[in-house]
Order: structure tokens, then C-alpha cells, then sequence
């Protein structure tokens, strides 16, 4: 017996292709995806928000040392919680020494921490004079470049990599974003030196990601090793205060407003989220729309918020501009071409 097919005669894309997805399936594809780079954008707007608590904090308490240290401990108590909470993190945590100690995972992957250190205690010390935006734009002109020397060296999991156009092209131009965005405050003693530190952290919070993905491998958690990093950072940042209080005293009364110590939260946020929409989105829409959402909520707080940073000037959106398009081009996907003879990837 013939049956007829009572719907019609099937799309010549349905004859060519019929495993190819309709039109309905793809606009819903379209629509999730676009759903999803906004989170992201929002998202990567966490790290102004941090950026500002911590550098506000600073400011507040004359001692950009001390904010950071108070940031990190915030954060290593909610960590310190969220592994608790759980018997399997709980043991996962424990096992870091002995994992150490026989040589899975190499003492130098949990210095990561220090790293972020950097990033914190540049919040502290040079928000209240940059402002957000410019600060958040030396930041990552610091990140990109440092993405270009990691994958030249093969400090990532993917090995060694050539260096490609795209990429250099993206770092070369964020730091003449930096240098377009400082422009109007260059008649300020120690610009320069300000926006060199966020610069610096950038660079060494790039090699960050491998650190912690060593030790969240060996240990089976991204959250013990996001825990480790606080308690890293923190102990660092402790110490060295301690030392700095018996040298020469530390004198600071702690603020009021409760939003100053948010900074700790914000950092978890931010990674929790980026954990959650890469899966959705992969690693080159996730870092373009971070990016955007850090560089747009820069602008938006020091527009709406000048207390928190500085006014916005016409310099400033050039560089914040040129730093988004150069962080769009240094994350293109590039052909993997073959490394010279004699250098193994």
C-alpha cells in the first residue's frame, strides 16, 4: 500500500538536508544565543561593579593594601562556607597537600592566587585616580597581551601556539586604548605609574586560568580551587599587612556602608556566571560579550556615579571603543599553522 504524505511535498532544503534544522529550530537557536550573550554582558559588568566597592573601599579607608585584604577575606569566608557545605568538597580540599606533595599537581599551580592578588590590590590603590573605566581598559590590555605570550610559550592546555595577526593586532591596540584613555590625566604625577599596575596585574591574572585549571583538575573541583586562590591571596595580603603594622602601624577606621565589602562577593559572582555561560556560548563569545559588559559597565558607573571614578571624557569612549574592538579581534579563531621546525606544540 502508498501512502501519501498529507503535509505537502517536502522544502528542497528538507530533500537536500534532512537532518537540517528548520527555521523555527534555528530562530529559537538565535534567540537563546543572543539571551545568552546578554547575561554574559551583564555578567562581565560584575567586574566594574567590583573594580569600584574595592577601589571606593580603598579610598575610604586610605590604604589600598587593607581594602584588598578585606576583599579576599570576604570572599575566602563564603568560599570557606560553600566547600563546607559539602562532604565531597569537604575531602576534595583535604587531598590538595598530598596531591602536592607526590607531584600531580605542581607547587607553582597554587600560587595562582597571587595573581588576583594583583588585581585586587590595583583596584584598591588606583581606582579612586583612573576612575573605573580606565582602570577596567589597562586591565585588559594587560589580559590580551598576556593571552599572546601564554599561548607562545605553552602555558595553556592547548600547548604551544604560533603567534597569529588577529591576536597580536588585539593587543597591540588595547595598549593604545590604555594610552588614548590616560591621555586626558597624563598631567597628573604618577598616571603613568597608576596605570601600569592594573597593566602589570593583567598580565600576570592571564597565566591565572591555568593555574586554577591544574589544581581544579587534580582535586576533580573548580571550587576548591577557587577557594584556594582566596585563601592564597588572602594569607599573602595578611601577612604583609601584619608585617606593615609592626614596622610602622596601620591606622584605618572601618566604614559603614556595607556595600564597601562587597567586593569578595562580586569576584564570586562573576566566576560563577562565566562557569555557567561558557557552556552555552564557548570560549570566543563568552570572552567578546565580557568584555563588552566590563568595558560598558565601566562607562555607565563613572557616568552615572562620578564619586566612585571620574567624569567621563571624549578620550576615555575612544579608548573604551578601541579596546572592545581590539578584544573582538584578538579572540578570533585563527587556522592552526605549523610551528617552526625543531618546536613542538
Amino acid at each position: 500500500m502508498t501512502h501519501t504524505k498529507q503535509s505537502g511535498n517536502p522544502s528542497p532544503e528538507e530533500v537536500t538536508n534532512p537532518g537540517s534544522p528548520t527555521p523555527l529550530a534555528r530562530a529559537g537557536r538565535t534567540t537563546a544565543t543572543l539571551v545568552l550573550v546578554l547575561l554574559t554582558v551583564l555578567a562581565g559588568a560584575l567586574g566594574p561593579l567590583q573594580a569600584a566597592a574595592n577601589g571606593q573601599l580603598g579610598d575610604t579607608l586610605g590604604d589600598g593594601h587593607a581594602a584588598a585584604t578585606i576583599s579576599f577575606g570576604s570572599g575566602l569566608i563564603l568560599m570557606i562556607l560553600i566547600v563546607a557545605v559539602r562532604s565531597r568538597t569537604r575531602r576534595q580540599a583535604m587531598s590538595l597537600p598530598r596531591l602536592v606533595r607526590s607531584g600531580q599537581i605542581r607547587w607553582w599551580n597554587c600560587l595562582a592566587g597571587l595573581c588576583g592578588v594583583m588585581v585586587v590590590l590595583s583596584e584598591g590603590v588606583t581606582v579612586g585616580t583612573l576612575g573605573v573605566a580606565v582602570f577596567q581598559i589597562s586591565l585588559i590590555s594587560g589580559l590580551v597581551t598576556s593571552g599572546v605570550i601564554c599561548d607562545r610559550l605553552g602555558i595553556t592546555e592547548q600547548g604551544k601556539q604560533p603567534i597569529s595577526v588577529p591576536r597580536l593586532t588585539g593587543a597591540v591596540l588595547t595598549i593604545v586604548a590604555t594610552i588614548i584613555a590616560i591621555s586626558p590625566n597624563l598631567h597628573v604625577p604618577g598616571t603613568v605609574a597608576l596605570a601600569l599596575m592594573p597593566f602589570v596585574a593583567g598580565l600576570l591574572a592571564g597565566w591565572q586560568p591555568a593555574g586554577n585549571a591544574a589544581v581544579a583538575d587534580g582535586t576533580g573541583s573548580m571550587l576548591v580551587s577557587i577557594g584556594f586562590n582566596f585563601l592564597v591571596g588572602f594569607v599573602a595580603l595578611a601577612s604583609a599587612l601584619g608585617i606593615r603594622a609592626l614596622l610602622n602601624g596601620v591606622h584605618f577606621d572601618f566604614p559603614a556602608q556595607w556595600w564597601l565589602y562587597s567586593g569578595g562577593a562580586l569576584g564570586l559572582m562573576s566566576i560563577a556566571a562565566m562557569a555557567a555561560l561558557v557552556r552555552g556560548l564557548g570560549l570566543l563569545l563568552l570572552g567578546i560579550a565580557s568584555v563588552a559588559g566590563q568595558l560598558l559597565g565601566s562607562l555607565a558607573l563613572d557616568a552615572a556615579f562620578p564619586a566612585l571614578g571620574h567624569p567621563v571624557h571624549l578620550a576615555t569612549l575612544l579608548g573604551t571603543l578601541l579596546a572592545l574592538v581590539a578584544a573582538a579581534i584578538g579572540t578570533l579563531p585563527t587556522r592552526r599553522t605549523q610551528l617552526p621546525e625543531g618546536e613542538k606544540p
